[in-house]
C-alpha cells in the first residue's frame, strides 16, 4: 500500500467515525426530547445546514426503542472530534435537567 492509499484508508476511516459521533450525539437528542438541528445551530449559528446530520436523524430510534446513551459518553465523543462548543451547549442542556 503506498503512502496516497493509506491516506485516503485513514481518511475512510475518520468519515465513518465522524458519522457515528453524528448519530450518538443525534440519538442522544431524541432521547432527551431535544430537536438535533436545534441543539446543533446553537453550537454552529452560521452552519446553515449538515447533510451528515439530517442522515443520522434518520437512522434514529424513538427513544422507547433506543439504548441510554450516558451524557459522559457523549461529551467524550464529541471531545475527541474537537465539537467544543457543541460540548458547551450539551452541558447547558444537561443542567438544564438536574
Amino acid at each position: 500500500m503506498n503512502s496516497k492509499e493509506l491516506e485516503e484508508k485513514i481518511i475512510r476511516h475518520y468519515q465513518g467515525e465522524e458519522k457515528m459521533m453524528i448519530l450518538v450525539f443525534a440519538q442522544w437528542c431524541v432521547n432527551h426530547d431535544l430537536d438535533p438541528e436545534e441543539v446543533y445551530l446553537r453550537a454552529y449559528p452560521h452552519q446553515s445546514s449538515n447533510p451528515a446530520l439530517r442522515e443520522a436523524i434518520e437512522l434514529t430510534v424513538p427513544k422507547e426503542e433506543a439504548g441510554e446513551i450516558a451524557d459522559e459518553t457523549l461529551l467524550g465523543v464529541l471531545s475527541l472530534f474537537g465539537n467544543d462548543d457543541l460540548a458547551f451547549i450539551v452541558t447547558e442542556e444537561i443542567q438544564k435537567r438536574k
